[in-house]
């Protein structure tokens, strides 16, 4: 049975984010997958570092319920739609607190290498954009996929990365969007 962490870094209640998160937790659920969430917008916390790495801010209690919940997944969800090539403002700062060097890697001494602290855990991430997802690869570069996959998660010891782009968003009907959940849920059977 996987630990599955679910992480929506949406800042919108309402949106349809929130719905993709609960079908991801339903069909894993489903599977006998033991579920934990975390919605970016209701954590307490300053998301920004304030001092970089020269200085620790401490972690308000928020930020530490997340590192433990990090920890113990197997298997990282996250969940956003594609702002400006990037994830929103709020998750990348939830991303820049917690995955700190000591917990989720650590500098090598005198070296330009380092240690990946969160090894042996596999994501996926689903995200929307406003435009067909074939158009934000070819000709865009998929900027958000490359920065969140390779630039974290691979940076701190995640490997097996698969990525679920949906969109257009923008425009899109109710039978898209419908269509869409029930592919999510489907994914979180499979626990991938």
């Amino acid at each position: 049975m996987k630990n599955i962490l679910i992480i929506n870094g949406h800042p919108d209640k309402e949106s349809y984010s929130v719905g993709l998160s609960a079908a991801y937790k339903a069909g894993a659920e489903k599977s006998g997958a033991e579920v934990k969430e975390i919605q970016i917008r209701e954590l307490d916390f300053n998301p920004n570092l304030q001092y970089g790495y020269r200085q620790r801010t401490a972690l308000e209690p928020d930020l530490l319920d997340a590192q433990e919940k990090l920890k113990w997944a197997d298997h990282l969800v996250l969940v956003y739609p594609v702002w400006w090539g990037s994830v929103p403002a709020i998750m990348k700062g939830f991303l820049d607190r917690i995955l700190l060097p000591g917990f989720a890697f650590k500098k090598r001494k005198d070296s330009l290498l380092w240690d990946k602290l969160l090894t042996g855990k596999t994501a996926r991430i689903i995200c929307t954009v406003d435009q067909p997802p074939w158009y934000y690869r070819l000709i865009n570069g998929s900027p958000s996929h490359i920065a969140m996959k390779r630039g974290t998660l691979n940076f701190i010891g995640v490997k097996k990365v698969r990525i679920t782009c949906i969109g257009p968003i923008r425009l899109s009907k109710d039978k898209f969007r419908e269509k869409w959940l029930g592919k999510v849920e489907k994914l979180g059977q499979k626990n991938m």
